[in-house]
């Protein structure tokens, strides 16, 4: 993180903008904006500043910039198309330790400037740290489409009762379930379809009617976090991520994904390796339990799907026992996941009418399946957790009636900028394996199928064909 967001309070502060161009004038008026006495410093005023000074928004100095204009001032804007008088008062800015931002020069600036959509007194700012200014008002209007202007409201409306609901609720851990429980409920909804005066009393009713010890009962959400690119997890999945107390995740959860959950949650990682569990799986049901009775909401974040692979069954198997609520979302599963990124179709009309996902090992160790089964042509199998056993699948196959020649792929950490996808056949996959040090997590694709990589590859198009 190159820079820190902050918001400066600048009510009744002297601040100075030295420029009074189009972009001079844009920047006073985030000053005058935010209650800032604002001087501006140029020899001519452009359309738009002339019409903020005549309003008396501004003060202007109408004259060039001087040594010691600055003396006073709390913070400075540079805006001159004259790049020696920018540095000239970057270089005063610095030796007063004043905060100075100069347009479009990161380099002599001590503060940026953000995009900012504005919903008093909420704001949200969006930053590039310089790099791209376009971008970053690519992202504040996508922002803005789905921030309604009604929050603002919203926070004037929870910032009138905050006393009063401290009063209530003298612990954190309380005030901030009750808020969370108005935010997401019918007070805010009033608020958003313009019944102000319903949304105040409903919120005083729920403030006197509220009980200071109101035993909040846990929850628990099993989500499914999809194969490693955070942008294909649900727009539920998210929602919950931000909501929950504690997190128990997955070796397997990527971090950009872990960086999405709420940044206050306790965090519990119960990472699973091949024969090195850091939290055996009756454990982690144990633990669900007793974070929900403690009156918690809870997070197990599972990487691709609960219910393929990931053991979901068992958990909320415990947790009906245990009378515990509970919600499951649903994630991408690894094996569409990754063959999608790797170009490779599960079925295809001319190659496979059939996909089978096995696991590579069995609950007691062993890999003892079906192999007949799985060895019909025109079906695409996906072996998860079978990397250690790569050579051994390959050997079942064939010894079962499948082609030595049937084409077969190692897809290593999918959908990740670090994927990496290897093409071979069941003779060969083996060899690809120790030739490339590839690692988990890593699928096995066999079938027909395949073959598509070549051409359908598009999420690393440059890469080699291995």
């Amino acid at each position: 993180m190159n820079y820190l967001p902050i918001f400066y309070e600048l009510k009744d502060k002297a601040c100075t903008v030295i420029g009074a161009g189009g972009i001079a004038a844009r920047k006073a008026d985030l000053l005058t904006m935010a209650g800032a006495k604002v001087t501006v410093i140029s020899p001519i005023l452009g359309a738009e500043m002339t019409r903020f000074n005549d309003s008396g928004k501004v003060e202007w100095l109408e004259r060039p910039f001087q040594d010691g204009d600055l003396a006073n001032s709390f913070l400075v804007i540079a805006a001159t198309s004259d790049k020696s008088v920018n540095e000239q008062v970057a270089a005063e800015a610095e030796t007063l330790k004043i905060p100075c931002n100069v347009v479009d020069n990161p380099g002599l600036c001590s503060f940026i400037m953000p995009s900012i959509i504005n919903r008093d007194p909420v704001q949200i700012a969006v930053s590039t740290g310089g790099a791209s200014p376009v971008l970053a008002r690519l992202i504040r209007t996508n922002l803005e489409s789905c921030t309604p202007s009604a929050y603002g409201k919203l926070a004037t409306l929870v910032d009138k009762y905050r006393n009063d609901v401290k009063q209530t609720f003298p612990k954190v851990e309380e005030r901030r379930k009750f808020w969370e429980s108005i935010l997401e409920g019918p007070v805010s909804e009033h608020v958003f379809a313009g019944r102000n005066d319903d949304a105040r009393q409903l919120l005083e009713k729920l403030i006197n009617e509220a009980n200071a010890d109101p035993g909040y009962k846990g929850e628990v959400f099993l989500v499914g976090a999809g194969p490693g690119d955070p942008d294909l997890l649900t727009f539920r999945a998210l929602r919950l991520m931000q909501k929950a107390d504690v997190i128990v995740y997955d070796r397997l959860v990527s971090d950009p994904i872990m960086d999405l959950v709420r940044r206050d949650a306790e965090r519990i990682y119960a990472g699973k390796e091949r024969s090195n569990h850091a939290i055996p799986q009756e454990n982690i049901n144990q633990l669900l339990v007793r974070l929900a009775k403690e009156g918690k909401r809870v997070l197990r974040l599972k990487g691709g799907d609960n219910f393929i692979f990931g053991r979901g069954g068992e958990e909320i198997s415990e947790l009906i026992d245990e009378d515990i609520p509970f919600q499951v979302v649903p994630g991408i599963t690894a094996a569409s996941g990754c063959t999608t990124y790797a170009g490779i179709p599960l079925t295809h009309r001319d190659y496979a009418q059939a996909c089978i996902f096995v696991t590579g090992h069995l609950k007691d160790g062993t890999s003892d399946l079906n192999w007949e089964m799985l060895s019909h042509k025109n079906q695409t199998v996906v072996f998860y957790m079978g990397l250690n056993n790569v050579k051994s699948l390959c050997e079942e196959l064939k010894k079962h009636g499948r082609d030595s020649k049937t084409p077969a792929a190692l897809i290593e950490k999918g959908t990740t900028p670090d994927q990496r996808v290897f093409i071979g056949d069941l003779d060969t996959l083996a060899e690809l394996v120790l030739k490339n040090d590839v690692k988990a997590p890593t699928l096995i694709v066999v079938g027909e199928v395949v073959e598509l990589h070549n051409k359908l590859h598009w999420f690393k198009p440059g890469e080699e064909i291995k």
